[in-house]
């Protein structure tokens, strides 16, 4: 039995180097050939694509050590679960863009050096490029910034959590159906990973084909453990393998389907500022801005499983989404847990009131007694 372990971002990148590589290379090949227009002395040209090239070598060591720097930062000071600037696309285009360049510097300078002028439009074109580079070089600089300013990154956090939400709660939930009895268990068999995605279409299709219904059992962020259900198989025969070929699992959370990473993530930076060491409560504070709206979103949705159906109107998959109080848990309860200071008891309690005037009916039990608690907090301050 396997399941696709991909890093896909690290393999899009390794991808787009290699791309921006040979497009320098191709094009260091072949502009230096360009016979009209005005020429210039090919030594010369060589000599400064040559220096271009050389000294560009330190642009790609300085988007390392940036790369470096700023998640080093974030570890240290946001929560060591927060890569959203390591998997920007920027900075491994930039870095391509960058090795793509010093291709083309080096290759057309080895290409002139054979004739004794060249066309003018080769150190035109490197003079663009290098402009284009310092632009790139200039916006991962400002994204850099960004991600190591607290209101910046709590409220990308909370975007990337409202996507996520937005496309796994549809708000259009089928009726339950039941389903066929004696189900086959799916049992994961390899050593601990984190489920990041699960790619619906394929397990559409293999259900479809076996007229069976499977249900996961495994919510996207999980962590898959030895001998763990992921899944169980209604109806029809479906091995392990097609069942588990259609999960893209890997060594930690992506923002792809997991709606709880979001709520993880600004629970980890408000505990983060309360530790001892830190002592921020008005960082933990303002955390609960981002975690009040999310889960205000949250409160005012029915939170029932996800199920697809296949081009019939058969259903087909269902997929466990974490419930109410799973989103508490996750948001709400190691905060209170660890609290001491009036200005985060208040704060929390606030936010906890507010998002209650947003909740349905059948979520405000579970709200109440998260307030009761605080308020013995506050009066115990």
């Amino acid at each position: 039995m396997r399941a696709r372990i991909v890093r896909t971002r690290r393999l899009r990148a390794g991808l787009s180097q290699l791309a921006f590589m040979l497009v320098g290379l191709g094009i260091g090949l072949v502009v230096p050939r360009i016979d009209s227009g005005p020429r210039a002395p090919s030594a010369q040209v060589a000599g400064a694509l040559l220096s271009i090239g050389i000294g560009l070598l330190g642009a790609v060591a300085l988007i390392f050590s940036m790369l470096f720097l700023v998640v080093q930062w974030v570890a240290t000071t946001f929560t060591p679960r927060l890569m959203m600037f390591r998997d920007d696309p920027i900075v491994w285009r930039t870095f391509g863009f960058a090795l793509g360049l010093v291709a083309f510097c080096v290759t057309a300078a080895i290409t002139v050096g054979r004739n004794p002028e060249v066309s003018v439009f080769v150190p035109i074109l490197a003079m663009l490029l290098l402009l284009v580079l310092i632009e790139q070089l200039r916006t991962l600089q400002l994204r850099a910034f960004s991600a190591i300013q607290l209101a910046p990154v709590l409220g990308t956090i909370a975007d990337r959590g409202r996507i996520v939400l937005d496309a796994v709660y549809t708000g259009h939930d089928r009726e339950s159906r039941p389903l066929p009895p004696s189900p086959t268990t799916i049992v994961w068999q390899r050593p601990p990973v984190v489920l990041q995605r699960v790619e619906v279409t394929r397990l559409i299709d293999a259900a479809t084909a076996a007229n069976a219904v499977i249900v996961l059992r495994a919510i996207p962020g999980a962590t898959l453990h030895h001998g763990s259900p992921v899944a169980d198989v209604h109806g029809g025969e479906l091995s392990a393998a097609t069942v588990l070929r259609a999960l893209v699992v890997g060594d930690e959370r992506t923002f792809d389907q997991d709606p709880l990473l979001a709520f993880r993530l600004l629970s980890d930076i408000a505990l983060r500022a309360l530790s001892p060491a830190v002592n921020d409560p008005a960082t933990a504070v303002q955390a609960f801005d981002e975690l009040e709206d999310l889960l205000g979103w949250v409160a005012a949705r029915r939170l029932e499983p996800l199920r697809h159906t296949d081009h019939a109107g058969v259903e087909r998959l269902v997929v466990r989404l974490p419930g109410w109080e799973e989103f508490l848990r996750t948001s709400v309860d190691d905060i209170a847990f660890v609290i001491s200071s009036p200005m985060v008891v208040t704060g929390l309690r606030d936010a906890l009131r507010r998002v209650r005037e947003r909740a349905l009916a059948e979520h405000t039990e579970q709200l109440d007694r998260r307030l009761a608690l605080l308020d013995d907090k506050a009066a115990e301050l």
